[in-house]
């Protein structure tokens, strides 16, 4: 059986810390756009962290929400792309194929969750910060779409290494550098398909709910609600 792979995100750990979307910049050679070009909505985070105000002052609670692409099943990103540059893989991720996509936003403008970014401008990085590009992720060009692509460097790595070690991937062998990052360990990874997994059963928790889940594109992605206190 494929694997599965899916996430789950604890809203009652997550402290909003940042650290996730950091570790996001470095691990994915993301660029920074700088306030020029933020001032003009062409800011790029694969993951950002949404805050929430509840209640009416002075009673009132921040809430956090990291927000990824949501690796959907039913991804209308997918069918939009006239070149098949985001297609669905046998892992159930949501693949972009940068030497195929031509930037038409197609995708972009079907996504619900504003997760897709466009490259307008080809990245630079001034020294020293050119040392700190990762090898085994691609520096995309100007003109093409991006997003999260839950560290699919690491998952191919993992698969690589329990290959030649002739085992089956254990549950928490592969870790995205979002999860990796987490002290309060709010993000988990893993296979959905595997029914022991960490993430498979916190999926099915009844705190367990999805972003826009009417749309149904079937995301991959399960928020925790937070824990009412009495």
């Amino acid at each position: 059986m494929p694997h599965k792979w899916g996430m789950a995100v604890d809203l009652d750990t997550c402290t909003g810390c940042g650290a996730c979307v950091t570790a996001c910049h470095a691990e994915n050679n993301i660029p920074i756009v700088g306030p020029e070009q933020a001032a003009r909505g062409r800011a790029m985070h694969w993951l950002r962290v949404e805050r929430y105000w509840e209640g009416d002052f002075p009673d009132v609670r921040l809430k956090f929400r990291p927000v990824m692409c949501q690796q959907c099943d039913a991804a209308p990103c997918e069918p939009v792309c006239p070149t098949y540059a985001s297609h669905h893989t046998a892992d159930g991720l949501n693949a972009q194929v940068y030497n195929r996509c031509i930037g038409t936003r197609y995708c972009a403008n079907a996504c619900p969750y504003n997760v897709r970014f466009f490259e307008f401008f080809n990245p630079q990085w001034p020294k020293p910060l050119h040392l700190q590009l990762n090898p085994d992720v691609s520096v995309r060009e100007v003109g093409v779409m991006e997003k999260c692509t839950f560290c699919v460097q690491r998952i191919n790595a993992a698969s690589i290494d329990a290959k030649a070690e002739k085992r089956e991937l254990k549950d928490g062998d592969i870790k995205p550098a979002c999860v990796q990052s987490c002290s309060a360990r709010a993000l988990v990874f893993g296979d959905l398909h595997d029914p022991d997994s960490e993430v498979s059963r916190l999926s099915r928790s009844p705190r367990g709910g999805k972003l826009l889940e009417d749309l149904g594109t079937l995301p991959k992605v399960t928020y925790l609600e937070r824990q009412t206190q009495v």
